[in-house]
């Protein structure tokens, strides 16, 4: 009789003969039935410009007043998962084709940002000497670049800041964590790579369901969700798409949590996000993240906070970098609350108004949203007025929590090889401190800076 071998990191899902993500994956809406806000394009310009009413800056500074309750790490994560299922390279327009609009990634919390087409279809991003195993910086300290500095990343949005960047190195190192803890384990070497993938990606949709998504909508709102099933968003296993309500709305909710200034480790300077903190380019070592800064680690003083969400974005996206946004045409494009509001403009979406009606929610008043929008207010804007009336700030409102909730849950569901489909009983392996697996234990086990040795 042989010996039953448990393998801590296996994970009984199908495998996958394709990583790259399908051809023409799409938008479409969740609300196809509610009309298109119709607002004037001077209006979005006014209120995303400098001096608007989206400019957190015209708002008088008191210390601590505009910290949210939730550490200031979460909103780069919400990037990153937002890097990992939607990306849509249209140029804005006053009006895109919504049936033209194609997402170049999969619509799946799998990682497609971290593993692209694996060994074999992105060996670059692989070790010639252990496939199986991602690489990094030759010191260990940044993501793999080429020599004129440009990063090795499935997603080079990855790079936009040293955030992003050091965030994209923990799931690297995570990865390569877990190979060598299936190796231990015995797991034949032709299956080691599709065994860490799998594995990492189950971790990474454990905590999007059980630590992410209970901060941003509420513990009440995710459990609705998960146990009585979505209202508005249920694709079927194999289906999916990505709702414009969500990705040009409610899934933009991070741009108003980001704050102007960063101290990257407790005793150092504070950095302005953008164009201290810009990206695409090797990391310095004073730029080295410490996440006991970014996220409330166990032992540790608290972390940062993120901006509450108010409305306003900070100076660092309102006047972007032309790094970033490149040339254009019109000063105002600088704004990314501008970029935001002309999003949904282009793509035609509802009113926040008529959102809530439909998703049977109490409706802001024109006072709490603003005079501005006496016509109706565009949901981007609406779901962060929402967030401040409601939740103060500190997390999102019945209108933006559900979209993203019921997105997120959604696209698990219709992935055949996401725990939630293929194993809904399935726990985290890998080891935690306290009750429940979390993203600071993830980053523990990457071995990344500030967490590493907290007990």
């Amino acid at each position: 009789m042989s010996r039953h071998q448990v393998v801590r990191d296996h994970c009984l899902a199908p495998g996958r003969p394709v990583d790259a993500p399908p051809s023409g994956a799409r938008y479409s809406r969740m609300l196809p039935d509610l009309p298109a806000l119709d607002s004037r394009p001077e209006e979005l310009f006014k209120a995303g410009s400098p001096g608007g009413v989206c400019d957190a800056a015209r708002f008088p500074l008191r210390a601590g007043v505009d910290d949210a309750a939730g550490a200031a790490g979460w909103p780069f994560f919400g990037q990153f998962i937002a890097h990992d299922i939607t990306a849509d390279r249209s140029p804005i327009a006053a009006q895109a084709d919504v049936a033209a609009l194609r997402n170049v990634r999969s619509p799946k919390l799998n990682l497609e940002l971290v593993h692209a087409d694996g060994p074999v279809g992105s060996p670059f991003l692989y070790d010639a000497t252990d496939p199986a195993k991602l690489i990094t910086s030759q010191d260990g300290t940044d993501v793999p670049r080429n020599w004129q500095g440009t990063a090795l990343i499935g997603d080079p949005r990855n790079d936009v800041h040293r955030f992003a960047a050091q965030l994209h190195l923990a799931f690297l190192n995570a990865h390569n964590g877990l190979v060598d803890r299936l190796r231990e384990d015995g797991v034949p070497e032709a299956e080691l790579f599709d065994e860490a993938r799998r594995a990492l990606t189950w971790h990474y949709q454990w905590i999007v369901v059980h630590d992410y998504l209970p901060r941003l909508i509420g513990p009440e709102l995710t459990a609705q969700i998960l146990d009585g099933g979505p209202k508005f968003f249920a694709p079927a296993p194999g289906e999916a798409f990505i709702p414009l309500e969500f990705a040009d709305a409610a899934f933009r909710y991070g741009h108003g949590q980001i704050r102007h200034r960063y101290r990257m480790t407790r005793d150092g300077l504070q950095y302005p996000l953008f164009p201290h903190l810009f990206g695409h380019g090797p990391i310095p070592p004073e730029h080295v993240v410490d996440w006991a800064m970014l996220f409330d680690v166990p032992g540790e003083p608290p972390a940062q906070r993120a901006k509450r969400i108010d409305g306003g974005l900070p100076t660092s996206l309102i006047s972007l970098p032309e790094d970033i946004t490149g040339e254009v045409d019109q000063a105002e494009l600088r704004s990314l609350a501008v970029r935001d509001l002309l999003r949904g403009q282009a793509t035609a979406l509802p009113s926040g108004e008529s959102v809530a009606e439909r998703f049977d929610a109490a409706v802001l008043a024109p006072d709490e949203v603003g005079p501005e929008w006496a016509g109706g207010t565009p949901l981007w804007l609406y779901i962060l007025k929402e967030a401040q009336v409601r939740h103060q700030g500190d997390s999102l409102g019945e209108v933006g929590g559900r979209i993203v909730g019921e997105v997120l849950i959604g696209l698990l569901r219709a992935d055949g090889e996401s725990y939630l489909a293929a194993d809904p009983g399935w726990q985290p392996t890998l080891p935690s401190v306290g009750d429940g697996f979390t993203l600071v234990d993830l980053l523990r086990f990457a071995g990344a800076t500030g967490v590493r040795d907290a007990t």
